[in-house]
């Protein structure tokens, strides 16, 4: 597929243009995963590419081939598992993503979006993980969250293959969804509101303009955030995580995201977008 922001079709110039008008690199993250009969099983990183993909063109940038290999996955047919679901050190998917941020701050981009559509609990501890320690490192902004993050005012909140996800592939891309393959309750490798009942292209455009409309914001911007923002953001984000892996516990890793349906993170993607990282590092406290 041919895009103007597409990293793997662009040819030298092309890159150096676009590098120059908004150095920025965006990273849709997700893996091989069972998402029901209804839904295609690349699910998470092709719906992070193409929200990144609409991001870029709106706002600068470019866009990274999907990374395929994350924490976790369900225990369900055609899915590969890289790290264990539940398992906070990652052998595999956090220094991989350290080193692509390093090559690509080597490379010259001066801001860098993680964007996982894969979110398990410790896979999106992982992704914060990784964003934090490399905002320190390298000197650069790095976001790194699951898509759902920057669209929580707007009550979505992620699910799995069920009705945010559907919906927001129905959107993305509308041929690959067939409810028709789902019969009644409870369907197989489905967690959420039932998508066969609830599930609408309306509903995944909705979500999709303000995830997008908050990505083009952030490349436009992290270039020209200054050092003390770049610190204070970094300190929002790791009291966050420390948050999140606090809560974590012998059971599950689950714990630091058992209000976020109830809307205690709903300000998150305002915040952020905003620069008000104060209000976003005292956001830890109502996980």
């Amino acid at each position: 597929m041919d895009h103007p922001a597409r990293l793997d079709f662009l040819k030298p110039a092309e890159i150096d243009k676009r590098k120059e008008e908004c150095p920025v690199i965006f990273l849709p993250i997700g893996t091989i995963e069972w998402h029901g009969l209804h839904n295609v099983v690349g699910l998470d990183a092709v719906k992070a590419h193409a929200l990144c993909l609409r991001g870029a063109e709106m706002g600068g940038g470019v866009v990274h081939p999907p990374h395929y290999g994350a924490i976790g996955g369900l225990d369900e047919p055609h899915t590969f598992i890289f790290d264990a679901e539940e398992q906070l050190k990652s052998d595999y998917f956090v220094p991989w993503i350290q080193k692509w941020c390093r090559e690509a701050a080597r490379n010259g981009y001066k801001g860098i979006v993680l964007l996982t559509g894969h979110y398990g609990a410790a896979q999106q501890i992982g992704v914060r993980k990784a964003a934090v320690t490399m905002t320190k490192e390298l000197g650069i902004p790095v976001i790194g969250v699951p898509e759902y993050f920057l669209a929580l005012d707007e009550q979505y909140y992620g699910d799995h293959a069920a009705f945010f996800e559907t919906s927001l592939m129905m959107e993305l891309y509308p041929g690959s969804v067939d409810l028709d393959r789902l019969g009644e309750e409870p369907h197989q490798g489905v967690g959420g509101l039932d998508p066969k009942k609830n599930a609408t292209r309306e509903a995944g455009a909705r979500y999709t303009d303000v995830i997008v409309a908050r990505l083009a914001h952030l490349s436009r911007r992290l270039p020209q955030w200054s050092g003390e923002q770049i610190r204070s953001y970094a300190r929002a984000e790791d009291k966050i995580l420390q948050k999140q892996i606090d809560m974590c516990n012998a059971e599950s890793c689950w714990g630091a995201w058992r209000h976020i349906g109830e809307g205690v993170l709903d300000n998150y993607p305002v915040y952020l977008c905003e620069e008000r990282f104060d209000e976003l590092s005292a956001i830890a406290e109502k996980l």
